[in-house]
């Protein structure tokens, strides 16, 4: 079950929780990343709004969302609040939560091959990747992304960076988006055809060298379609700004004219 560094959570932290007992004052939980240690929802805590059953909102056996608004570690007393949570909240913590089962999985799949155990995996892979990207899962899709590299800029040693890296590789699919703008290239020379023909070129030749997905196409002379798939926005819209520069940097040079509209 995916787990935290630190013993006991912080006040305001959102936790995953587990409904273990149900009282009419209140209801106990155990804190799943957190080793099962105990935590206790107040009756006050439960909803903004008059109820007339705590169990319409807590029942024994369900996974939940909680905020911490009490610690104790002496007397290892976690007080916790649903009233607090928002949908928003809910559904990012949930999101988190899902990711960090997914890494936990893929890193005792690594322990495995390796003859470590999953303590090892989080001690000597995990803990490194959170701290340089975050969350562990989301330095597992940075190395699909970029390879073995990105395990050794977070001090993962070579063994367990190789071992992560294949099966990352075998696992994780990055979710590719995809956004397009419109390029117009205008010529009045007379090989004005020939000249746009070439900043079309160009601007393609210059992705293919970088790596990058493109394509262009006619959307009716003197308009063409530009399209870009990358692993996320910004990056996209980056690749899209290059490509349609390097285009209309030919053009001009030309003598012609260009400009280009970002589709939304």
């Amino acid at each position: 079950m995916p787990r935290k560094r630190n013993p006991y959570p912080e006040v305001g932290e959102l936790v995953i929780a587990t409904v273990a007992e149900v009282f009419d004052k209140g209801a106990y939980v155990t804190l799943d990343e957190y080793g099962g240690k105990k935590g206790y929802v107040p009756l006050g805590e439960v909803s903004s709004s008059w109820f007339h059953n705590i169990r319409d909102f807590l029942r024994e056996g369900q996974k939940t969302v909680l905020k911490v608004i009490k610690v104790d570690q002496v007397k290892g007393h976690v007080d916790l609040s649903l009233r607090r949570v928002s949908s928003v909240e809910r559904e990012r913590k949930m999101y988190e939560w899902k990711r960090a089962q997914r890494a936990e999985t893929l890193l005792s799949f690594a322990a495995k091959k390796l003859g470590k155990t999953l303590d090892e995996a989080y001690a000597e892979a995990g803990w490194k990747l959170e701290d340089k990207y975050g969350e562990i899962y989301a330095g597992l899709e940075e190395a699909v992304r970029r390879g073995v590299e990105a395990l050794l800029e977070a001090e993962v040693p070579e063994t367990w960076a190789h071992a992560l890296l294949e099966i990352a590789r075998e696992h994780i699919e990055i979710p590719m988006v995809k956004v397009s703008g419109i390029l117009e290239l205008r010529s009045f020379h007379p090989k004005g055809v020939l000249h746009i023909k070439e900043s079309l070129i160009k601007s393609l030749e210059l992705a293919k060298s970088k790596g990058y997905n493109v394509r262009i196409y006619s959307a009716g002379a003197p308009r063409y379609g530009v399209e870009v798939i990358a692993e996320d926005y910004k990056k996209a819209e980056s690749i899209l700004k290059e490509v349609a520069e390097a285009a209309l940097d030919v053009i001009r040079k030309f003598g012609g004219q260009g400009s280009f509209i970002y589709k939304r």
